[in-house]
């Protein structure tokens, strides 16, 4: 059974992702103000990073104190743990927030703000927003899902990466379609590195295709295990 690194602001957080890889999975979870020691130490026994959401880059901290102090703490200790998983060439999953950190932690421009994004105001339960975006059917993204073209997935997300902000290193493998907001992205220069703007772990507000991405996390990681 591989064991992954789930890097979010609370315990109530992780189980939502843990839920999602399913129970062939051991987690560890690690919350910034809360676990601390090098990036090594705190990959040690680990075969795959999740790097998870909660709030956009630069949006403050939740769960783990609030303000730019906060933010910067978590930020910090992200952009460590995956410049670590990297340099191991870990399998890394980077999901909404992680998505955004993953494009910083390979050179990438700050994000900006995006319209008619995030959760709905009016209610309670913060309902997601909804958009289309188009998916390219020759990304690796698209073989994981078993599909690509137009589909329809959940947006929780008020800051963005644009084509000009995007890290050279990395391959964009979906877009917005309303404006052009990155949702998808990949590197090439690693076996397997995958972020989605989306939040699939929110399963009945993406295709069901998207359980793959958890279940081909899983599996490189556990081939990682045996190498």
């Amino acid at each position: 059974m591989p064991t992954v690194a789930i890097t979010t602001c609370t315990d109530e957080s992780a189980r939502r992702y843990a839920s999602a890889l399913g129970g062939n999975t051991a987690v560890r979870t690690l919350i910034p103000g809360r676990d601390s020691g090098p990036p090594d130490v705190l990959l040690k026994g680990v075969s795959g990073l999740l790097v998870a959401g909660n709030a956009d880059v630069g949006g403050g901290g939740h769960g783990a104190g609030e303000g730019p102090a906060a933010e910067h703490g978590r930020q910090k200790m992200e952009l460590g743990l995956l410049a670590s998983a990297l340099d191991r060439d870990m399998p890394v999953l980077a999901l909404s927030r992680g998505m955004q950190l993953l494009n910083l932690a390979f050179g990438g421009q700050p994000l900006i703000e995006v319209p008619s994004h995030g959760t709905d105001p009016d209610d309670g339960d913060a309902r997601s927003a909804r958009h289309m975006v188009y998916l390219s059917p020759g990304s690796k993204l698209a073989a994981i899902l078993g599909m690509g073209g137009f589909f329809r997935v959940n947006s929780r997300h008020r800051l963005g990466v644009k084509e000009g902000r995007k890290s050279p290193r990395l391959l964009a493998s979906a877009y917005g379609l309303d404006d052009g907001v990155i949702e998808g992205l990949e590197s090439p220069e690693h076996d397997w590195v995958v972020g989605v703007q989306c939040c699939p772990e929110r399963q009945n507000e993406v295709p069901p295709a998207f359980k793959n991405l958890f279940i081909a996390f899983t599996e490189r990681a556990e081939r990682l295990e045996c190498e």
